[in-house]
């Protein structure tokens, strides 16, 4: 059985980090307000934005380091300007079977995140059997937006997709077709009722655990059914508040470190969100790593889980 986990972690280091026009309709976490007083607060130099981004990211990459991750680190290029380049996790996934998945991205400027370049020098290190190219969908205005749109118990080969604007499901049912996995769909709102854009926020899978906002599925029977398949799956369901999921609690990750060590990544904004009995039951299942990302959450509407692209593809 593949292992949920990986020690190998694909990070892309912000040149141009800002808040993505093209992305904030349907990105309810997005807060322009308060991106522009993070702005105005900034003493940094040049932009205040990306200098405070770029900091984040760098301590981030520093402590994850330091506990024994091996997080392999590309600098994105100032053109074409891609300010949403710090989540990655969206435009790729790499699998234990060798294949790599590159997926359709609704904003335009988005798409010039794929890099060739980064998926030819991984395949260096390690073996790339095949790629699942799913961006022909773009052109109908269908998207599925990695394990963004998409949470995967990569143990048991099951995708949890919450659909929107952003996940649809005729490329869900092409992903389904081309990786075996197998698709749980349902569909969760905010606390005005609108969409989730993606299910990350939403849910996080672990070995044995799972982190649900059940209150943002509307719908009773799929709320059961979401409960029962991952009781199913063998995870222990902890469940959290819509409150704690626009804190970006349901953004976690659980992680490895090389020495096999589990780190269940997320900010401080999530972790300041849980109950301490929420806290001492995670403890149970991992060390809890977290890390301040105020600016990055406020304009990119992403947290910690987006900025982690795990690389599971076999080493050579």
């Amino acid at each position: 059985m593949q292992s949920q986990t990986t020690s190998r972690i694909l990070m892309i280091r912000p040149v141009r980090f800002g808040f993505n026009e093209q992305t904030a309709d349907s990105n309810a976490f997005q807060n322009p307000s308060l991106a522009e007083v993070a702005d105005r607060s900034s003493d940094a130099s040049g932009d205040p934005t990306q200098a405070e981004a770029q900091r984040e990211f760098d301590e981030m990459v520093r402590q994850l380091r330091a506990a024994g991750v091996d997080v392999m680190v590309y600098n994105d290029s100032p053109e074409p300007h891609t300010p949403d380049s710090i989540f990655p996790n969206n435009w790729v996934s790499f699998h234990y079977s060798g294949t790599v998945v590159l997926y359709p991205m609704q904003a335009e400027n988005r798409r010039l995140e794929r890099r060739q370049d980064i998926i030819d020098d991984l395949a260096q290190r390690f073996h790339v059997s095949r790629v699942v190219d799913l961006t022909h969908f773009e052109q109908e205005g269908k998207f599925l937006e990695g394990t963004g749109s998409m949470v995967l118990d990569r143990m048991n080969r099951v995708a949890f997709a919450c659909l929107s604007v952003r996940t649809n499901p005729e490329v869900l049912a092409e992903f389904r077709d081309r990786t075996g996995y197998k698709t749980v769909l349902f569909h969760a709102v905010d606390q005005n009722g609108t969409p989730v854009y993606h299910t990350n926020v939403v849910m996080c899978i672990g070995d044995t655990f799972a982190v649900v906002c059940l209150q943002a599925i509307p719908d009773v029977d799929e709320r059961l059914m979401i409960r029962q398949e991952l009781e199913r799956l063998g995870k222990r369901v902890i469940e959290i508040t819509i409150d704690q999921m626009n804190a970006f609690a349901g953004n976690m990750l659980l992680v490895a470190t090389t020495k096999g060590k589990k780190l269940l990544v997320m900010s401080k904004r999530a972790y300041n969100s849980l109950t301490e009995k929420q806290i001492d039951i995670l403890d149970d299942y991992a060390a809890i790593q977290s890390f301040d990302l105020s600016a990055i959450e406020a304009n990119g509407g992403g947290s910690a889980r987006c900025m982690l692209a795990e690389v599971h593809l076999p080493e050579k």
